[in-house]
C-alpha cells in the first residue's frame, strides 16, 4: 500500500510539473509576434498621410499643377498677342482708309479748281453797271455756294498779297522793285493757291518784291 501511495504521489508532482512548464513555452513564443509591429505602424502611417507615399503623391499634384500653370500662361500670352495683332491691323486699316480719302479727295478738289477759277474770272470781267444784274448776281451766287462746299470740307485758300514769301506755300514767277514794301513781300498774285486741311493742293502763284 505505501509502494502505490508513492507512486501515485509521484505522477501528483509531474503533473504539477508538467503544468507549471506550460507558461514558460507561451513566454517563448512572444518575440515573433513582435517583428509584426513595424508593418503594422508603417501602415498606420500611410493611412494618417505621413508616409513617403502621401510625398510621393503630393509631387505628383505639384508637378500637374505647374503644367497647368504653364499652359494657362502659354494660352494668356497667345491671347494678348492676337489682340495686340487685331489692334494694329484695325489702326492700320483706319490709317489707309483715311489716306485713301485724302487721295481720293484731294484729286477730285484739283479738278474743281480751274472752275473756281473761271468764276472768279468771269465775275470780275463783269462791267461795274452791270453787278447788280441777274445774271451777275446768280454767278456770284454759285461762286459762294461752291466756296462754302469746299470750305466745309476742309478747303482753304492760301493768303498772298502782302504776305512773307514762303516757298512751302507761294511759287514765285516775278520779282519787282517797290520801296514801299519791305523785303521777300509778296507785292502780286497770278493764281490763288489751296490747301486741303495740311496739306498743299496747289502753290499761289505770285511776285516778290525786293
Amino acid at each position: 500500500m505505501e509502494e502505490k501511495k508513492e507512486l501515485e504521489k509521484e505522477e501528483l508532482e509531474k503533473e504539477e510539473l508538467e503544468q507549471e512548464e506550460v507558461p514558460i513555452q507561451e513566454e517563448e513564443e512572444v518575440p515573433d509576434e513582435t517583428p509584426a509591429e513595424p508593418e503594422a505602424q508603417a501602415e498606420e502611417e500611410e493611412e494618417q498621410g505621413s508616409g513617403p507615399g502621401e510625398k510621393k503623391s503630393f509631387f505628383k499634384k505639384r508637378e500637374k499643377k505647374d503644367k497647368r500653370d504653364e499652359q494657362i500662361a502659354e494660352l494668356t500670352d497667345k491671347v494678348k498677342r492676337q489682340l495686340a495683332e487685331f489692334e494694329n491691323f484695325r489702326n492700320r486699316t483706319e490709317k489707309e482708309k483715311t489716306q485713301m480719302y485724302t487721295v481720293g479727295a484731294k484729286d477730285v478738289i484739283e479738278k474743281i479748281l480751274p472752275v473756281v477759277d473761271n468764276f472768279e474770272r468771269g465775275i470780275k470781267s463783269i462791267p461795274e453797271e452791270e453787278k447788280e444784274g441777274p445774271v451777275a448776281s446768280g454767278m456770284e451766287m454759285i461762286y459762294k455756294q461752291l466756296m462754302t462746299v469746299l470750305t466745309d470740307m476742309g478747303v482753304t485758300p492760301i493768303e498772298a498779297v502782302g504776305q512773307e514769301f514762303d516757298p512751302n506755300l507761294h511759287n514765285a514767277v516775278m520779282h519787282v522793285e517797290n520801296e514801299e514794301l519791305g523785303e521777300n513781300i509778296i507785292a502780286e498774285e497770278f493764281q490763288k493757291g489751296y490747301k486741303y486741311k495740311d496739306t498743299v493742293l496747289r502753290f499761289s502763284m505770285v511776285t516778290v518784291a525786293n
